[in-house]
């Protein structure tokens, strides 16, 4: 691309030729749009104005960047690093909303080096903050511009100037705590200062506005003559006054005071002396001519338009102790070097200067050479250490022997000789460092303004590396390596906005550079890693500083080749663009295919043999040799098999190169080179095969023969859509007059924008299409067919406008819609012609089931719901006709998706987030359009007049062909509603059986409606003719189980169904529909009793076995608790807080525990029948709740009184044992512990024995080991203790068969 160039008009030598100039660039007046249904405003390319709103491209970035890791398998990307605040976000959304473009309120931004802070100024706001710090820390100071005094003269961008204040933090990486920030209009000279902006106090900004007589002087009168160019017009006097650089200082040993200096193209240097109580300004460029300069002529300051072009300070660190400063002024031919006082008044006076543009070569840049038209030196920058220079030179060069103009972009690098003064000297004290590194040797020719726009920053990693940030927004690392300069361009799409600066990320150590740290407009901050500059970087001439790559022209041979094997000849640049393209990273978009000399052998032997297939048909061997050569190592995008196909599928026509524009459009030649391109692709196909290729591709390589035969699909929908094209155009050259040219009829509707969008992105991305046609490039690069779905989401703000009239908008929704059915409809097609063609498809993600095909079709998809939606009164025909687009569009996604899921599934990858996000889009897009067809079923039915696509047969073919769409997808809600609507029982028993699925699949969502409904009986008829669903669905419903078990006639499971579910607490159906709605299952006490009859009835019924009468036992156990809970409740109805309770069923623990709290002796009796009727488990796991039923049990009666009369009665042996057996202890020993007691398991004994055996091992610590224990704890225990336990042990050996009369059970 950096050839000679074409013979161009003759200009001005020191006027660069502009675009215009270009023979080859189409003329803007052949691009005029047919209609207003176009795109406004759009430049000629039909690129989008890079100043209207987008969208952000961190939606598009993968999230493993985001979050700062690198991504090993491409180690050559940027690495983002945060986020701007959301102040700023919500900043730039609030101009987005008033569609207010960056650019246009004034947006600039950058990035300070030696505090580490961003800034970036919105509207009439200047955010700074800390890029370092965490998001969860991070405070974005906000300055407020003075709008009364400064906002409304602003006609042009501002210059800033961040002053560290804190000289603890000189040098290191210690965050300054005190830092002032200086503005600088360029065009209306105000000034603006905030002393700290991290104090309150100190944060008000002080203005200084520039004097109408300070203008006029500037205006009237230029300081210097002239010496290349005539007086220019009035109109540039503007220019010469506009300020091209400002630097600033702390000054020391005062309070909040800076210094600013600022020089203008008009030759001036103005001080700004700052400080919390005003600004004082002056012009200092007639003080210095009268200073003597030491060691020559004071020279002139400027020489041409433009310059003074830099200044930086000549130590870019500054100690607080010293007393003056020196920087460095860059003008078009000489370095100079001034020194400002601080402790004279800030006087300032010239150092040296030194001549690096001239015609002494060993000085600097040699001038006046052969082909030399002009030089420009834009930009200076200094090392941390103050020693080495660096100059950014740009040279206007015009080839004598073909007449072509081209620029060439150096590095000029700098050193001070040693042992010289440079305050006693008249010798010259710079000399080159290293010789001079050509950036690029041919490069676009550029006008002024651009090459004035680029900025120089050094000192990141790899050491010795720049970075030039060329006013269009990109930023390009060059970086010495390999005896060759190399080049590495971080480039963002327009829609991420432009690189706003270039800095370097502080090292870990102060004394190492760090990386290569970038300010997006709108994409946040990013780190270019050294490991990225390294392998990413590209020799020249395979780069160009801005966006635009070159103009001139090469061989049609040598581009084919290039686009061809874009890997090794020209790999395009690792930008954050290409990561737009979906998850399949190629290699050609996302960095550099490192190709070794095997590859090229693999590349050339293929070529060889398929041109001999071509040419006799013949492959005699093809196989062994491509295989021996290493052809079948690669897989995917860099298999040579693939970058054949390829080359065949992306080949330029040479003569399609036409300065005609869009009139390709109307030319047979292009539908006639998709054809040849699609035979030869067939003709590769069947070279695979009868080589044996294929079938070993098919086993050893599958991706890469996916790509293959997906680059046939691409081709097809590439030739359906040349087609559809022209149909569009057919059908609207009927419907407008004569008066419009075939040509402007094609260059206007939606897909027609859509092709200049896709067109202009891979212009973009590649520099060799830069001089091609929009239209031209899309139709040749059938590869990258994703950038149209790209393109459907990024970009369909700006194909269908709000400002257009509806019917335009739906007109042209329906079309985009229309075009990206065609294409994955087509692939479709193709795939199932030439299906055995293709390999076993597990774990293989077709390309229309990316995530970025999948987004574009969804935004298309989104504007047709929402017209079909939210808008009223639209004609029936026209709500058909978006019905119609949306239910095609609604198939091809969904398959897409389903695509997606599936191949996520085969190779075990997280897939539950794309599984959401299918779901929620197929419910959305086919309820939508479910309630469409209600729609217009109530029309046909309202209207008189039914009109024949309105009729009740239309409306059921469609509700039949959405019906199909949806089992295919599941949507069984859809399903579901479909089949109640029309109230047929066969349509819903066949739709269930043709949609069965291994967890019951629509059968099981049936169910749940059903259940939900509480149509049992329907339920369970309906799940005779699906036994394995009906049987899949009971088990998560036991309230049908048990029901389902009698039929079948398992009774012991349904026994057991039922038994659980008497006792389930609080039941609720495990059913859960998808509102999230539960069935609730209240049953009351009396409910519970029966489910265990019919729990006991069913174990009977299933036989007499060893388990039986253990399920029986247990059921009636639980009968028992049942009952004596209903008993307890009715002792407690007194009792306001326990009357929710009645119907509830309680714990075995929290019905002893509320036995408790009775008075009554019966309540003390019936916590030991509830422990016997429970298991030994129980028992023993709530050891100390028996123990205080026993301590309970003890305090009924009183002990103390029953001694006395004892011992005061004398009774006998009879009449004791008698009085005994009324206490309640004689009656809880008989119940746990006589040998008639009914207990369920084990015994009390084997929890709490009633005897201590041996008295001396209890202690204190183990004072509850049985129940004598216990009552030895009891306050009478040491006066009637014997007669305790004897109640005790009268009462475990009662044999029961007085029971009643002594204590009766309520259970019995």
């Amino acid at each position: 691309m950096f050839s000679t160039g074409p013979k161009k008009k003759k200009n001005n030598p020191r006027t660069p030729p502009t675009l215009s100039d270009s023979p080859v660039t189409p003329s803007p007046l052949r691009r005029t749009s047919f209609n207003d249904t176009a795109i406004p405003n759009r430049p000629p390319t039909g690129t989008p104005a890079p100043w209207t709103p987008r969208l952000s491209v961190l939606a598009r970035v993968p999230q493993v960047n985001r979050n700062g890791k690198e991504d090993d398998n491409d180690p050559i990307k940027p690495v983002f690093v945060s986020e701007f605040p959301k102040v700023v976000c919500d900043e730039q959304a609030t101009s987005l909303q008033r569609r207010v473009s960056f650019e246009d309120c004034g947006g600039y931004g950058g990035i300070d080096k030696s505090t580490s802070l961003a800034w970036i100024i919105c509207g009439s706001k200047v955010f700074v903050w800390s890029y370092l710090s965490p998001a969860s820390s991070m405070n974005c100071v906000v300055l407020e511009i003075p709008f009364n005094d400064v906002a409304n003269y602003d006609t042009g961008s501002w210059l800033v100037s961040v002053v560290n204040c804190d000289s603890s933090s000189f040098g290191s990486n210690k965050a300054a705590k005190h830092v002032a920030v200086v503005l600088c209009n360029r065009k209306t000279r105000a000034v603006i200062y905030w002393p700290d902006i991290y104090s309150q106090s100190s944060n008000a900004p002080v203005t200084s506005l520039a004097s109408s007589d300070e203008l006029e002087a500037v205006g009237e009168k230029t300081p210097f003559k002239r010496q290349t160019r005539q007086s220019k017009q009035e109109t540039d006097l503007t220019e010469l006054n506009a300020f091209n650089s400002v630097i600033a200082s702390v000054v020391p040993g005062y309070s909040l005071a800076c210094i600013a200096l600022a020089c203008s193209s008009s030759g001036e240097l103005w001080q700004f002396e700052c400080s919390p109580t005003g600004i004082r300004r002056r012009k200092v460029y007639e003080i210095i001519s009268h200073f003597p300069l030491k060691g020559g002529d004071l020279g002139k300051l400027v020489s041409n338009k433009g310059y003074p072009r830099s200044l930086t300070w000549r130590f870019p660190y500054h100690s607080s102790k010293e007393s003056n400063r020196q920087f460095l002024v860059l003008t078009d031919c000489e370095l100079q070097c001034f020194r400002v006082e601080f402790s004279s008044g800030m006087n300032i006076s010239r150092l040296w200067s030194q001549e690096i543009v001239g015609t002494d070569a060993e000085l600097g840049i040699k001038k006046d050479l052969a082909g030399q038209k002009g030089i420009w030196p834009l930009d200076v920058q200094v090392d941390d250490h103050g020693k080495v220079i660096t100059i950014l030179v740009a040279t206007f060069c015009k080839d004598r022997i073909s007449s072509s103009s081209y620029m060439q972009y150096s590095l000029l690098t700098m050193q001070y000789k040693s042992g010289l003064d440079v305050e006693s000297t008249n010798e010259r004290i710079l000399e080159k460092k290293v010789p001079i590194e050509v950036i690029i040797p041919k490069a676009r020719v550029e006008d002024e303004d651009f090459l004035f726009s680029m900025r120089l920053r050094i000192g990141g990693k790899p050491s010795g590396s720049t970075v030039i940030i060329s006013g269009d927004g990109t930023a390009t690392v060059s970086h010495y390596h390999r005896n060759a300069t190399r080049l590495y361009q971080f480039d963002l799409p327009y829609d991420a906005g432009k690189v706003l600066d270039a800095s370097v990320l502080p090292s870990a150590d102060d004394y190492e550079e760090g990386a290569w740290v970038v300010l997006t407009e709108k994409a946040g901050i990013w780190v270019i890693p050294e490991k990225a500059v390294i392998l990413g970087g590209v020799e020249p001439p395979e780069r160009s500083l801005s966006r635009k790559g070159s103009s001139n022209e090469r061989s049609a041979q040598e581009e084919t080749r290039n686009l061809t094997f874009t890997g090794n000849f020209a790999p395009r640049r690792a930008s954050s663009e290409a990561w737009g393209s979906g998850d399949r990273q190629r290699a050609a978009l996302s960095g550099i295919t490192r190709r070794t000399a095997q590859d090229e052998e693999s590349e050339a032997l293929l070529n060889r043999f398929f041109n001999e297939f071509l040419s006799s048909g013949q492959v005699d061997g093809s196989l062994e040799k491509l295989e021996t050569s290493g052809s079948f190592e690669r897989d995917g995008e860099t298999n040579v098999f693939v970058r054949m196909s390829k080359s065949i599928i992306d080949t330029l026509a040479k003569h399609w190169t036409t300065t005609r524009g869009a009139e390709i459009l109307s030319m047979a030649v292009v539908s006639t080179q998709l054809l040849e391109k699609q035979q030869k692709h067939q003709k590769f196909l069947h070279f695979l095969a009868l080589s044996k290729c294929h079938d070993e591709l098919c086993s050893r390589q599958r991706h890469a023969l996916q790509i293959i035969l997906e680059h046939g699909e691409k081709l097809s929908a590439m030739i359906q859509l040349r087609e559809l094209q022209n149909l569009i155009s057919q059908n609207r050259s009927t419907g407008v007059g004569s008066s419009n040219s075939n040509v402007d009829i094609q260059m206007s509707g939606a897909l027609w924008d859509m092709i200049q969008l896709v067109g202009e992105r891979a212009r973009r991305n590649t520099v060799l299409l830069m001089d091609r046609d929009n239209a031209e490039v899309f139709y040749s690069k059938v590869s990258d067919l994703e950038n149209f779905f790209y393109c459907s989401d990024a970009e369909l703000e700006y194909v269908i406008r709000p400002e257009h009239l509806l019917a335009i908008q739906i007109q042209r929704a329906c079309e985009l819609s229309n075009a990206c059915v065609s294409i994955i409809r087509t692939c479709f097609d193709y795939k199932n012609e030439n299906h055995l063609w293709y390999p076993p498809p597990e774990g293989l993600t077709p390309w229309y089931c990316q995530p970025v095909v999948r987004k574009g079709i969804w935004s298309v998809g989104s504007v047709l719901l929402q017209f079909l939606n939210d808008t009223s009164g639209l004609d029936k025909t026209v709500k058909l006709e978006l019905y119609n687009h949306l239910e095609a569009l609604t198939e091809v996604l969904l398959e897409a998706y389903s695509g997606a899921v599936t191949a996520k599934i085969e190779r075990g990858e997280e897939h539950k987030g794309l599984l959401n996000e299918y779901w929620e889009r197929r419910d959305a897009l086919l309820e939508s359009l479910y309630h469409q067809v209600k729609e217009f079923e109530a029309t046909y039915k309202d209207s008189i007049v039914v009109a024949e696509e309105f009729n009740e047969e239309a409306t059921m073919k469609i509700t039949s062909h959405l019906l199909s769409i949806a089992k295919r997808h599941g949507c069984y809600k859809v399903m579901w509603t479909i089949c109640c609507d029309v109230n047929d029982s066969e349509l819903l028993r066949n739709v269930m059986h043709e949609s069965s699925g291994s967890t019951g699949g629509f059968s099981d969502y049936v169910f749940k409606k059903l259940h939900e409904s509480k149509q049992f009986s329907e339920l369970l008829r309906l799940g005779e003719e699906f036994p394995e669903e009906l049987s899949f669905f009971v088990k998560e419903h036991p309230d049908l189980l048990w029901l389902h078990d009698l039929f079948l006639h398992h009774f012991s499971s349904a026994s057991e169904t039922l038994h659980a579910l008497a006792l389930t607490q609080n039941k609720q159906s495990t059913a859960v529909i998808e509102e999230n709605e539960q069935v609730d299952m209240k049953l009351k006490l009396k409910d519970r009793k029966n489910l265990l009859y019919l729990s006991k009835i069913a174990a009977f019924a299933a036989g007499k076995d060893a388990g039986t009468q253990v399920k029986v036992d247990r059921i009636e156990a639980d009968l028992k608790i049942l009952k004596l809970q209903e008993e307890v409740m009715k002792h407690f109805t007194s009792l306001e807080d326990k009357e929710p309770v009645d119907d509830q069923l309680l714990h075995p623990e929290d019905l002893i525990k509320l036995c408790l709290e009775g008075e009554e002796p019966e309540f003390s009796l019936w916590t030991f029948d509830v422990f016997a009727w429970t298991s030994s488990s129980f028992r023993k796991s709530h050891r100390k709740l028996l123990e205080d039923c026993w301590k309970k049990a003890a305090s009924q009666d009183d002990w103390s009184k029953f001694h006395d009369s004892y011992s005061v009665e004398g009774w006998s042996d009879e009449e004791t044992v008698q009085n005994l057996k009324n206490t309640v202890l004689f009656q809880a020993s008989s119940r746990c512990y006589a040998p008639q007691s009914q207990t369920f398991e084990e015994g009390f004994d084997q929890v709490l024995p009633l005897r201590q055996e041996n008295m001396e091992t209890s202690t204190l610590g183990d004072m509850s080991s049985s129940v004598e224990t216990i009552l030895m704890q009891h306050k009478d225990f040491p006066v009637a203790g014997k007669l305790m336990l004897m109640a005790v042990m009268l009462g475990s050996e009662h044999s029961g068969d007085n029971r009643i009369e002594e204590g009766p059970s309520p259970m019995e």
